[in-house]
């Protein structure tokens, strides 16, 4: 296990001498109290935010040695998050837990390692956590080969991972609170497989697969309690049920629908089915809830929104988040043709902070990358060099986004791109909130007047080029 850098120092500060005696100290059954902390090399932000169901319960500012110490004179046991923005991984306290962590943030999930009172159960989850991400890249070709063979080559990474999950689970005997989380980090991803598999399987080889598998093969369903409120902000069951609603809710005729009314069918069928599907309504109004920010953010067609909405409002009893996708929609609304482009800052090479409005001095095409999708990044560069060239008139502006600064300037200091303006998103909440981004694949055209051409299209379509000319 690895040792903490600031344990080697000539001296103990006073916050590693309190927790070490906590996880000696006997503690009475009306007693909450918990400890956390740690240290973060090369931190992002000089704050790490402590969060419970996407809610911020408190901030803690690192120190000069970029550590940091916490005590909670109450802290209910279960699944929290803690943020070093944009890095977040998930904790888990029981009670009187004494954690702390040390993290290198360039490498933020692979370097993580806990120790104190309940680290065995938080090491779990980040080793689960790095298998899981470990078989999703060795799977990459598995989902061209046929059933038999994938279905072999699946099931032998999750025997491997059930062993590793019994095991831990005699050794360290956690209770069931802990369990849900531990057997949820085992089976979802491995049921997110078994969901995309034949999907992905046409797409790259062109044969359908589905009526050549097994009668039992989406059994695990059946399986599963989709009313099990811990787990709603737990992301393997997150991720799963989302690919389950898009499979349950396709269309299987969608020849006879427009792309637009495809979206707005198949998301409405998300709706009713969620709605049959899952009883308890705190649990349903988050699924609910999902499932209209992603398709708000992806569909831009107004009457569809509106109709999409009308489902929406029948199901959902969620008065708090009703207002947040009600803004989403405004949002969406600000960006239609002929609307100013709402201003966004931007870091440019040299550190400087710039508003994009600022960088609108003739027709200009906005468009995103990240270093993590790496065949994206080369493609959309070489789409745009070939349209910089055929449309000199009009400037491309790349943005990057989820990257650190340093990482940014890295990637890029690999390619040349051939003049293409290069910027870093300075604020991606505000970003995201304005121009109601959530995937790299968007691009928004604009003219000479910041006056929107198309805020919602997409370098590699088709029609694309109409855009500019």
């Amino acid at each position: 296990m690895k040792s903490f850098a600031f344990l080697k120092t000539y001296f103990v500060p006073i916050f590693i001498l309190l927790f070490v005696s906590s996880c000696k100290k006997e503690f009475s059954n009306n007693d909450y109290t918990a400890y956390f902390g740690g240290e973060i090399e090369n931190p992002s932000s000089r704050y790490v935010l402590f969060c419970k169901n996407n809610k911020v319960i408190d901030s803690i500012q690192l120190k000069d040695d970029n550590t940091f110490f916490i005590k909670f004179d109450s802290l209910t046991p279960g699944l929290y998050t803690f943020k070093n923005n944009p890095e977040y991984q998930y904790v888990y306290f029981d009670k009187n837990d004494s954690l702390m962590v040390n993290i290198n943030s360039k490498e933020f999930d692979e370097s993580m390692v806990f120790c104190g009172r309940g680290y065995e159960k938080n090491n779990f989850l980040i080793e689960m956590y790095l298998r899981n991400e470990k078989d999703r890249n060795s799977l990459f070709e598995a989902f061209d080969y046929d059933f038999d063979k994938f279905d072999k080559t699946l099931n032998k990474l999750f025997v491997a991972n059930q062993n590793y999950y019994e095991t831990q689970k005699e050794a360290v005997d956690w209770n069931d609170e802990f369990d849900v989380y531990a057997k949820a980090s085992l089976d979802f991803p491995y049921f997110t497989i078994k969901e995309i598999y034949p999907y992905i399987h046409k797409m790259r080889t062109g044969k359908d697969v589905i009526e050549k598998l097994p009668q039992d093969y989406y059994a695990f369903r059946e399986e599963i309690d989709y009313n099990n409120e811990p787990l709603t902000n737990f992301s393997p069951f997150v991720i799963y049920l989302s690919h389950m609603l898009s499979n349950m809710a396709e269309i299987k005729y969608h020849n006879h629908f427009s792309n637009a009314d495809l979206a707005l069918k198949t998301n409405i069928n998300k709706l009713n089915i969620t709605d049959s599907l899952i009883k308890n309504e705190k649990v349903k109004n988050i699924v609910l809830n999902t499932i209209a920010f992603n398709y708000l953010l992806e569909d831009q067609n107004m009457m569809n929104n509106n109709l999409f909405l009308d489902t929406y409002h029948k199901y959902s009893t969620d008065k708090s988040q009703k207002n947040e996708i009600v803004k989403i929609g405004n949002a969406i609304q600000l960006l239609k043709p002929n609307f100013d482009l709402p201003r966004v800052s931007l870091v440019d090479l040299n550190g400087k902070t710039v508003s994009t409005s600022n960088l609108i001095t003739r027709n200009t095409v906005f468009f995103f990358w990240s270093s993590n999708a790496k065949s994206h990044l080369t493609e959309v560069h070489k789409k745009v060099i070939d349209f910089k060239k055929k449309y000199p008139e009009f400037d491309f502006i790349a943005i990057n986004l989820h990257d650190k600064e340093h990482k940014w300037k890295e990637t890029l200091s690999n390619y040349d791109f051939n003049g293409i303006q290069q910027y870093h998103c300075a604020n991606f909440e505000d970003l995201r909130a304005k121009w109601a981004i959530t995937k790299i694949y968007r691009t928004i055209v604009v003219n000479k007047d910041k006056k929107i051409i198309n805020a919602f299209t997409g370098i590699f379509e088709v029609d694309f080029e109409e855009n500019l000319k």
